[in-house]
């Protein structure tokens, strides 16, 4: 599921984040929630303020928005560098 290609938009983990979880109409409390984490984690990632997003917390953040933790990275993180 592609919800979220803007023309020539940069988008950060945050902006993707804050897409997804309205797109799905959770608020940041029923995410963190259903991800196991704070609200204040996902509020400051969704903030920029955090940018260190551990690999396990991502997986619990793609669990509760039904997708998987690639969908989460900008497309700049999965692109392969040689």
């Amino acid at each position: 599921m592609k919800l979220f290609r803007f023309r020539g938009q940069k988008m950060d983990i945050g902006d993707i984040l804050r897409r997804r979880r309205k797109f799905i109409g959770l608020t940041q409390v029923e995410l963190a929630d259903k991800a196991k984490i704070s609200q204040s984690l996902i509020s400051q990632i969704e903030q920029g303020v955090s940018d260190n997003v551990t690999i396990g917390n991502l997986r619990g953040m793609a669990k509760a928005l039904n997708c998987a933790v690639i969908d989460l990275l900008p497309e700049s993180d999965k692109k392969q560098k040689l």
